[in-house]
């Protein structure tokens, strides 16, 4: 059986119930579905920020997380995955990222969703950009971030 895969890079916000509708609609293999959304916050420790500014690469960044995808699949008994993420301005409170993972079994399906949220964290092509009061500045990646990551290397 062929496992639905969905990767899109838009500037659009997308509906998280009607992803998961479309991935599981007349399945019945399908036994657990974990979702993870990741929202546009206002700013941590007090420095609030107006918007974020998500840049790629068209063409390589799906095929870069085109490449995790399939990682995942030969690591995890997957039904379906799909992976929406956004690019240009984004403000507080809007919709950045969409992971969906499908299973049999609840264990892959949570691990495999960690396992590309790590990803997209720390590897994929994105380039993130914060407005604030005080300027605009590009956000390096955190150590934090790295070191969840750090737990998929195969040895």
């Amino acid at each position: 059986m062929t496992v639905p895969v969905t990767i899109r890079l838009q500037e659009a916000d997308f509906d998280t119930a009607r992803e998961i509708a479309a991935m599981t609609a007349g399945r019945t293999d399908v036994g657990a579905v974990v979702s993870f959304g990741g929202v546009c916050r206002g700013g941590t420790d007090g420095d609030a920020i107006d918007a974020l500014t998500l840049e790629h690469y068209p063409g390589m960044a799906e095929a870069e997380i085109g490449r995790h995808v399939e990682e995942a699949r030969t690591r995890w008994p997957l039904l379906g995955v799909t992976v929406i993420h956004r690019h240009g301005r984004i403000v507080p409170g809007e919709n950045i990222v969409l992971v969906v993972t499908a299973s049999s079994h609840r264990q892959a399906a949570f691990e495999a969703a960690e396992f590309l949220m790590d990803y997209l964290k720390t590897r994929a092509p994105f380039w993130k950009r914060e407005e604030s009061a005080a300027g605009t500045n590009w956000v390096d990646a955190a150590a934090h971030d790295d070191d969840a990551a750090a737990r998929w290397i195969k040895s």
